[in-house]
């Protein structure tokens, strides 16, 4: 009895450090719309980091919450308003960048061009007093 309950336990321990050290797989994205149908899940979150980032916001600020699971976000939804704006800003940069920024030697135009880590966009330098 010991004995079959320490195989068991041995093969457990076995089968889970095994799974634990595969690459993850992740799904393939849904509904993209802008952004290339291929890209990698590693460059997708950079991108995504980098809305965040230049909005200052988290990832429900674009992505609805899943309808059996309103914890969880339904990234492929396009229910939340801010995804729709933020797929013509993608655009909008993406013309002003291949229309003026041909060269990449010149920085080019991003989210955080106009929103400096806001969710509105800033639309004039803030005053100092003297």
């Amino acid at each position: 009895m010991k004995r079959s309950l320490l195989v068991m336990l041995s093969l457990l321990i076995a089968v889970t450090l095994c799974s634990l050290s595969l690459p993850q797989q992740h799904e393939n994205p849904k509904n993209l719309k802008v952004l290339p149908k291929d890209i990698s899940h590693e460059e997708l979150e950079n991108v995504m980091r980098g809305f965040k980032d230049a909005l200052g916001v988290k990832c429900g600020f674009c992505h609805a919450p899943r309808k059996d699971d309103p914890k969880k976000l339904d990234f492929a939804s396009d229910e939340n308003e801010h995804k729709a704006v933020a797929r013509d800003m993608m655009r909008m940069t993406a013309r002003i960048n291949k229309k003026y920024f041909k060269s990449h030697q010149v920085a080019a135009v991003s989210c955080y061009t106009c929103h400096r880590g806001n969710e509105e966009p800033v639309s004039k330098p803030e005053t100092t007093k003297k």
